[in-house]
């Protein structure tokens, strides 16, 4: 569970700010998205292909620069 506390003059800006930072590093709110609908395990693999397919043809492209 992700905590921020609030200190002594701090406003509250900069901490929903350093909350919201800590979310997107811990992936939360990524998860809570991926988790949102129930993905079939056929599904899962697919995008994952897809994914991975994305990646090499990226990957190539910047070789050839």
């Amino acid at each position: 569970m992700v905590m921020q506390e609030k200190r002594p003059g701090e406003s509250i800006d900069s901490v929903l700010r350093k909350f919201k930072r800590k979310m997107k590093s811990e992936g939360i709110l990524q998860e809570l998205k991926k988790r949102e609908y129930y993905e079939k395990p056929s599904e899962e693999k697919k995008r994952l292909a897809k994914a991975a397919k994305r990646r090499t043809v990226q990957q190539q492209r910047a070789d050839e620069l």
